[in-house]
């Protein structure tokens, strides 16, 4: 078995296992109890391989990522006689990735946790950083914890499964990066399309090896997001907000997030870039406009995370490959908002 890439975040390590099968699993801790937890749509595909594996199965959908299903699965794990040696794995998209990793956190105040990222979105954004939690009404991860996996084990061979859709939402999140930190990978992206990344295993690969390690990089700079990890929020303000107030995919409302602050940046910061941005969104399948309540809206960011009392920290871009946050007042944000939406 080919050793694991290391990576260090504070005081914790996390063991990356890129190209393997999730039938290793149980290769990578041996003598470990691992329990996995999954949704229904990702159990149904891969049944034959949860059958050597205690495993709880969830309802799929961003509606069940609440502390009802939290409750329900930590009275499974004292049925299942959980205990502190027992290493939870969370095999599936970005929800699966929050309920595991916040369960994990709080079920006898903290056991392990790896993750099988099912989804392109998950492998490159979801899984990385520790960042977990639940919904609570129209508020987005309003509930939650920072706390790194111990592992990570991507499969790639999962994402042959995913539709169309669920590429472009994966790709959301590797245009961001690309955007607020990396100008060559943006030019590569535009040079190509989602065809051609699907069809090409190895140019995938390294698409994907190269996300992973620019996430890693950014939360080892910034555990706490004080500082440079709150770039990794570009296009996240709105789009959370939309995203809950929608029917939208997280890809879908990040994407329209984007275009918004990548508006507010040409007001702001004299960004030139914008038709780019929005060319290269269009061409791997996101939206770039839709018509919105700002009412609505305001009214979730009001509650947003990233609020300081009457302002909010908004990452808006002075160039592509280079990005900044800046406190907005809630009172100018109303005021973009409506002549935007």
């Amino acid at each position: 078995m080919a050793r694991p890439h290391t990576f260090h975040i504070g005081q914790q390590r996390t063991l990356f296992f890129p190209n393997r099968s999730l039938s290793d699993l149980s290769s990578i801790l041996p003598g470990r109890r691992l329990i996995l937890i999954t949704d229904q749509h990702v159990y149904r595909k891969h049944r034959n391989v949860f059958s050597d594996f205690d495993t709880i199965v969830l309802r799929a959908g961003e509606q069940y990522k609440v502390q009802a299903t939290i409750d329900s699965l930590v009275e499974r794990l004292i049925r299942m006689e959980a205990d502190r040696k027992t290493v939870l794995v969370g095999v599936g998209g970005g929800v699966v990735t929050d309920l595991v990793g916040y369960l994990a956190a709080i079920y006898l105040r903290g056991v392990d946790v790896g993750f099988v990222p099912t989804t392109l979105l998950a492998m490159v954004d979801a899984s990385i950083g520790g960042k977990n939690g639940v919904d609570v009404g129209a508020f987005k991860n309003l509930v939650g914890t920072t706390r790194q996996p111990l592992f990570l084990l991507h499969d790639l061979s999962l994402l042959s499964t995913l539709p169309t859709h669920e590429w472009s939402n994966g790709f959301a999140e590797i245009i961001k990066h690309a955007a607020i930190g990396d100008e060559a990978m943006f030019r590569e992206l535009l040079k190509s399309d989602l065809k051609v990344y699907r069809n090409d295993p190895v140019k995938l690969r390294r698409l994907i090896a190269r996300n992973v390690r620019y996430k890693f990089s950014v939360v080892q700079q910034d555990v706490s997001e004080n500082g440079e990890r709150k770039k990794l929020n570009f296009g996240h303000t709105l789009g959370h907000a939309l995203e809950m107030q929608y029917e939208l995919s997280h890809g879908e409302a990040i994407s329209l997030g984007m275009m918004f602050a990548a508006h507010l940046s040409e007001k702001m910061n004299a960004f030139t870039d914008l038709s780019s941005l929005g060319a290269l969104l269009i061409k791997y399948g996101l939206p770039v406009e839709a018509g919105f309540s700002a009412v609505k809206v305001l009214q979730s960011l009001k509650m947003d995370k990233k609020r300081v009392r009457h302002s909010i920290d908004f990452v808006l871009l002075k160039q592509i490959g280079k990005a900044e946050v800046r406190a907005i007042p809630i009172v100018d944000l109303q005021r973009f908002l409506k002549s935007y939406a």
